[in-house]
């Protein structure tokens, strides 16, 4: 029984980074969660839990990584009903945590500070084509994009079959194009990522002209509003 049963609140809140590679870029949202989820479960440290009939660990995620994407920055925040720690913590998660998916740091947080979900403000990416693509027509390309003023496209809603129109110009802060590999050059991506604005890499790939599925995407960072980055 946790010892949120017996009435103790958390006294305690961390956040820790992780990576999502390997088989795990194919697990879902939602997924992921789960994954966690059953990892803090496993874990020796004293996690605070939800209430109600079906009891979970309080844990709460940045943002959604697209399925296929791999990320370097993810962000969670866990509460606990002790005081731990943050090393040891982070010892007891490593030990037990699934394939594909490497915490990487823990520190803690105050337990009143915002949500993550409150400040995150943007996401940085790299996109690997994976096939050979030109450096100078891509750079042709983006200096295209980010001449227009306005980019409306349309994304569709899942609880309603009529598409929502949007300008995708305010939710780009910047792309660049570095070398890469195998003859093909990285593109790089800094999108606007807040709890109302979304900046989607394969949005801008479309609009770019190139098929988001022949691409690799990888976050590389998050960025909060009450730091640089994370």
């Amino acid at each position: 029984m946790s010892t949120e049963q017996d009435g103790v609140q958390p006294i305690q809140r961390l956040r820790f980074t992780f990576s999502k590679d390997g088989p795990a870029r194919y697990i879902s949202h939602l997924d992921l969660a789960r994954t966690l989820e059953r990892v803090l479960n496993r874990s020796r440290i004293p996690l605070a839990y939800s209430q109600g009939f079906n009891r979970r660990p309080r844990l709460s995620l940045a943002a959604a990584l697209p399925l296929g994407y791999t990320s370097e920055a993810e962000l969670a925040d866990i509460w606990l009903t002790e005081q731990v720690e943050p090393v040891v913590a982070l010892e007891q998660i490593i030990n037990r945590m699934a394939p594909g998916i490497a915490v990487q740091d823990m520190v803690d947080i105050p337990l009143k500070a915002p949500s993550l979900q409150q400040i995150l403000q943007a996401a940085a990416y790299r996109v690997r084509f994976l096939d050979p693509v030109d450096a100078g027509g891509l750079q042709e390309r983006v200096a295209a994009l980010l001449a227009q003023e306005s980019l409306p496209r349309e994304r569709k809603r899942r609880k309603d079959k009529r598409p929502k129109p949007y300008d995708l110009r305010p939710l780009i802060i910047d792309l660049g194009v570095e070398p890469g590999g195998a003859g093909s050059p990285i593109l790089t991506m800094h999108l606007v990522q807040t709890p109302t604005e979304t900046g989607r890499p394969d949005e801008v790939l479309d609009s770019l002209g190139f098929d988001p599925l022949d691409t690799h995407v990888h976050r590389t960072q998050l960025y909060l509003a009450e730091s640089d980055a994370a």
